[in-house]
């Protein structure tokens, strides 16, 4: 899992030489023949990468987006209208049932379908119009970190030549240096590790953007520290959940610069009058400001390529946290690389 982690620079650099020739005929067929909506099918991991795909298509082409739910074709058998839509299914090995199923399904119904894997020659593939490969390399690791962040990468380029933002398009050429800065925390988040390695549950936050960071990290804690981690928006958290945060409870807070910011730092603000046991990861100082455990990175990164570089203090932390708590995170228990789900 380590090692892996630390590959991320490399496989973001490759995206950026790949994806444009690999989407090419995608883009005319998008621009050509424009879809009223996107429906986006994906488990576990690769379905918090589909949370970030929503706000790109939402934000920067206006465009409806939906989650899909794949046992509408599986269990309940049932057809969707969506002819003229673009159906995409994200799945790092390309073998989850349910997954290839669903985009089978709305292919016959008309829609136009995407494949987004790491395994051109896997049933989603051949079960979609376009295949987008993930370049990640073989991922051995049961928790997933390099294809995680080869699907935000892949699909914030794909939502930057389809929009035709060219300032967001220049700006990607940053993102294998963001990755790399983002890595050398890593003494960081392990000492932090050892100061939160008897916690039993914890919040993780954000909102935005970096909703899908906190879902994974939430999930990464949870594969690898087997320790009950409940993602939130940040909004969603003062919905009710916050009633739950009391002295010393832990929160782990995503807080990046942009829209978000200063939402977030009231909300940290609020918890920690509360007594929380605060961990927040931030590319702004005065974010932290209200942290028991601060998290900087150094990086000028525009809010929306964020959940890019910030989702690595997550898989650095649940790493640390798992060799902190005696466990193996290269083998979480009961888990395997490739889950069956109809």
């Amino acid at each position: 899992m380590l090692r892996e982690i630390k590959e991320q620079p490399g496989v973001a650099a490759r995206l950026l030489d790949a994806v444009p020739q690999d989407s090419a005929d995608l883009i005319r067929d998008l621009r050509s023949r424009p879809p009223a909506g996107v429906i986006i099918a994906a488990r576990g991991t690769s379905d918090n990468a589909a949370v970030y795909g929503k706000y790109l298509v939402e934000t920067m082409l206006g465009m409806p987006v939906s989650l899909a739910a794949p046992s509408i074709a599986t269990l309940y058998r049932r057809s969707l209208r969506v002819r003229n839509h673009l159906v995409m299914g994200l799945s790092q090995s390309g073998e989850s049932t349910d997954i290839v199923e669903f985009i089978a399904v709305c292919r016959r119904a008309g829609a136009m379908t995407l494949a987004v894997t790491n395994d051109v020659g896997s049933a989603l593939a051949e079960a979609a119009d376009h295949v987008l490969p993930l370049h990640a390399g073989t991922e051995r690791s049961v928790a997933a970190t390099k294809s995680y962040l080869a699907q935000l990468v892949l699909l914030v380029i794909l939502a930057g030549a389809w929009s035709g933002d060219r300032r967001l398009c220049r700006r990607l050429e940053h993102l294998p240096r963001f990755v790399s800065r983002a890595l050398q925390c890593e003494d960081v988040v392990r000492a932090a590790a050892l100061r939160y390695r008897y916690m039993r549950e914890c919040m993780v936050t954000g909102r935005g953007y970096n909703y899908a960071t906190a879902r994974e990290a939430a999930l990464k804690l949870e594969e690898t520290c087997y320790v009950i981690a409940e993602a939130l928006s940040a909004a969603d958290l003062l919905h009710g959940p916050i009633a739950a945060v009391e002295r010393d409870f832990p929160v782990l807070l995503f807080a990046f610069a942009g829209r978000t910011l200063g939402h977030l730092r009231a909300v940290a603000g609020g918890l920690r009058r509360r007594g929380a046991e605060l961990m927040i990861v931030s590319n702004e100082r005065r974010a932290l400001e209200n942290a028991t455990v601060g998290v900087y990175l150094p990086i000028a990164v525009d809010e929306i390529l964020s959940p890019i570089p910030a989702i690595v203090p997550g898989q650095l932390f649940a790493y640390y946290l798992s060799v902190a708590r005696g466990l193996d995170p290269d083998q979480p228990r009961g888990l395997r690389k490739v889950t069956q789900t109809r």
